[in-house]
Parts: structure tokens; C-alpha cells; sequence
């Protein structure tokens, strides 16, 4: 394997830096477009194989889990090695776990497959870490609204996903729609040949840290950890709409469809959320931004629960959720760079990601226990009002400034 100094020249394989960010955000919208509509897969499969929702709900939260403690380790990985072997190979685990999903005859085999393998293809895929790639190769008044690109790219993959694989689902059976979503992550493969191979920092120079101490200063530091603590909920939200909003719709009686196209929407509203939160924090405070997101979130579930329950008020907290689905990411990406700097951003973005799963993992799991045991989904609802106003008040106190080590090196600002 090429070591770090090897790379001398890698990071002029583009003139530019727009191919390198076109790449990684055909990246985004595979790896995490297949990511999202597992939640379309939950009531044709369970009914069809027998199995409770806990079960194929444990299955997701596995994966969840999985590719968040996976996260830091690919991060590691791709700032000593660079992205290309790494992502590639992520996307060779992803298509098999998926395959296997798809031919799973018990539990177990879903938990592995399903679970374990996704996670960790989704960890070597994930827009979180290609994002890091795009963030390298440009100036630090620029990255900011990269972070929000990769993360309007994962959208734009929600949109496309959601839609035709429900329509595969519905024509061919849900098997054949796993296998569609198979063939589909091995498409990263020869776009991870584009990414840059270089762990060199465009705009920031070397000062000697290592991956060790990088990570010592992180944990010491007070806003890291509660930006880390923050981001558990976000993950706790997110995993249980995009796995268990469809099958609520269902319940409620409406067509199928409407759930697939709840995703859609939020796919779509993500996008104008996602940028939106790119262009505010170039300039605004961002931890102010985020307590803002988490606030809005708690309001629009109080929303959803009281208004009646009409397709029109379905799609239009789909839309909602969709602008705060993930304009947290470009967010916490930037105080993370802004405190710490960029050369080791994919390995502490990691470990701020691993709280993330685990609220994923929680949100997953909880939801199919509790279906299972009161019918009803309203417990996961109140929870989620309340872990939306813990995490606005957590983001209150950090400070974005920059720590000593970076304010002592010059910064190109250009």
C-alpha cells in the first residue's frame, strides 16, 4: 500500500478542483441513495418472510451501528492513504451486503448482511467521508459550501432512489429491488478512481500533528464533545423517519406510495436545506445555526402529531423535515475544520459521526420494539420533541474558535 510521502504529486491530477467535486458528488448520490430507502423494504419483506418489524428494525440499527463505529476507522485510513482504494472497496462490501440481504433466510443472515456488511460499506462510502475529499482541494472560504454540495448530493440521490426503487418493489418484488440497489453502489468503484490520492490539505500547512494527538485534542476540547453529544440526536431523528415514516404512513391507511414519496420529498427539501446551511456558514455563527435546526425539528414533530392526518399534511412535514434533514452536516463539518483544521477532519469527523450512529442505532430499534409492544409509534414521536430541545440548548454553549496551534500557523486565505 502507497505510503503518505509517496503521494507528492497526486493532488495535481486535476487543474481544477470541479472534477474532484463532480466525482464526489456522483459518490454521494449512490452510496447514500441506496442508503435511504431501506425503509420501503419494511413491509413487503416482513410480511412476506414472517418476521416482527423488531427484527428487520434490529437489522438497520445493526447497520447504523455499524457504520458508525466503522467511521472513524475509514477516516484513519483515507488521512494516511488517501480516498480511492478505500472508497472502492467499501463499495464491493456495500454491493455484497445488500446481495445478501436480499437471499437472507433467517435473522441471523439479515443481521450480518444487512447489518454488519452495509454498515460498514456505507462507512467507506459515506457522504460524510467523500465530503472530506471535496473539502481538501479548496480554499477555506470555499469549504463550507462544498460541505453543503456533498450533502445536497446525498438529496438528489434520496430523490432518485426513493421513487424507482418503490416502482422496481411494486413491479418485481422487493428481492429484486435489493438487487437493483446492489448493482447500483458498484458504480462508486471506478469514480473512487477519480478521487484525489494525495492526504495533503489545499490552504492549511503541515505542522507535524499526528492522528494520536489530533485525536487528544479533540477529546479535551468542550464544544467537540458537546457538538458530539448534539449529534446523537440528529441520528436518533433521521434513522427512524427514513426507516419507519413509510410503514407509518401504511398504518395510517394511505397507499404506499405516499411513504416512498415522503422520502422523496425529503430528499428534495434536503437539498435546498443543505445549501442553504452551506451558504450560512461561510459567514453566521454555526452553532447557533444548529440549535436552530434541532428547536425546528422538535416543532415540526409537535406539528405532525396534532394536525390531522391527510397525505397533504404527510408531504408536508416530509417537505419540513427535509429542509432540517441534514443541513446539520455541512454545520458541524465546518466547526469541526474551523476549531481543528482540515488535515485530520475525515478521522474527527469519525468519532463525531460514531454518536450519530449510535442515535441511529437507538432510533431504529426502539421504534420497531415499541411498535411491537404498543401498536403505535406516538412514544418515538415524544421522544423525538424532547431529544430535539436537549440538543438546541447543548449546541448553545460551544465556541467556534479556532484552537492555538492553527492561530500560531499562517492560513492561506485565498
Amino acid at each position: 500500500m502507497r505510503k503518505q510521502e509517496d503521494f507528492g504529486e497526486a493532488t495535481k491530477q486535476w487543474a481544477s478542483p470541479m472534477p474532484i467535486i463532480f466525482v464526489g458528488c456522483l459518490i454521494c448520490i449512490a452510496g447514500y441513495g441506496a442508503r435511504t430507502v431501506f425503509g420501503l423494504f419494511l413491509s413487503p419483506m416482513t410480511l412476506e418472510i414472517g418476521w416482527d418489524r423488531e427484527t428487520y428494525a434490529l437489522a438497520m440499527a445493526i447497520q447504523n451501528l455499524a457504520w458508525g463505529l466503522t467511521t472513524p476507522v475509514a477516516g484513519m485510513l483515507v488521512d494516511r492513504y488517501g480516498y480511492t482504494l478505500i472508497v472502492g472497496t467499501g463499495a464491493i462490501v456495500y454491493a455484497l451486503g445488500i446481495w445478501g440481504m436480499a437471499i437472507a433466510e433467517s435473522a441471523s443472515m439479515l443481521y450480518l448482511t444487512g447489518g454488519v456488511l452495509v454498515g460498514v460499506g456505507v462507512s467507506f462510502t459515506a457522504f460524510t467521508l467523500v465530503s472530506t475529499a471535496m473539502a481538501r482541494v479548496v480554499s477555506p472560504d470555499r469549504r463550507s459550501l462544498v460541505f453543503g454540495f456533498g450533502t445536497a448530493a446525498t438529496s438528489m440521490g434520496q430523490v432518485l432512489f426513493s421513487p424507482i426503487t418503490q416502482g422496481v418493489i411494486d413491479g418485481y418484488g422487493w428481492q429484486n429491488g435489493l438487487f437493483f440497489l446492489s448493482i447500483t453502489t458498484l458504480l462508486i468503484i471506478p469514480l473512487a478512481l477519480l478521487l484525489p490520492l494525495s492526504p495533503e490539505v489545499r490552504g492549511e500547512k503541515e505542522h507535524g500533528q499526528t492522528i494520536r494527538q489530533a485525536i487528544g485534542e479533540a477529546i479535551h476540547h468542550r464544544g467537540y464533545l458537546l457538538l458530539t453529544m448534539g449529534f446523537f440526536v440528529c441520528g436518533f431523528h433521521v434513522a427512524f423517519i427514513a426507516i419507519h415514516y413509510p410503514a407509518y404512513c401504511t398504518d395510517l391507511g394511505f397507499n404506499p406510495r405516499v411513504g416512498a414519496w415522503s422520502i422523496a420529498l425529503v430528499g428534495i427539501f434536503n437539498i435546498v436545506g443543505s445549501l442553504l446551511a452551506g451558504i450560512y456558514g461561510r459567514k453566521r455563527n454555526k452553532s447557533l445555526g444548529l440549535s436552530a435546526i434541532y428547536a425546528l425539528r422538535a416543532v415540526a414533530i409537535v406539528s405532525l402529531l396534532l394536525l390531522p392526518k391527510t397525505p397533504l399534511v404527510m408531504y408536508g412535514f416530509a417537505a419540513v423535515m427535509g429542509i432540517l434533514w441534514l443541513s446539520t452536516v455541512p454545520l458541524t463539518n465546518m466547526i469541526v475544520a474551523h476549531i481543528f483544521g482540515v488535515r485530520y477532519l475525515a478521522t474527527l469527523y469519525g468519532f463525531v459521526f460514531v454518536s450519530h450512529q449510535l442515535g441511529s442505532f437507538l432510533g431504529v430499534w426502539l421504534g420497531g420494539i415499541l411498535y411491537d409492544k404498543t401498536g403505535s409509534y406516538d412514544l418515538m414521536w415524544y421522544s423525538g420533541v424532547i431529544l430535539g430541545v436537549v440538543a438546541a440548548l447543548l449546541h448553545l454553549p460551544i465556541k467556534e474558535k479556532a484552537v492555538s496551534r492553527l492561530t500560531r500557523i499562517d492560513i492561506d486565505k485565498g
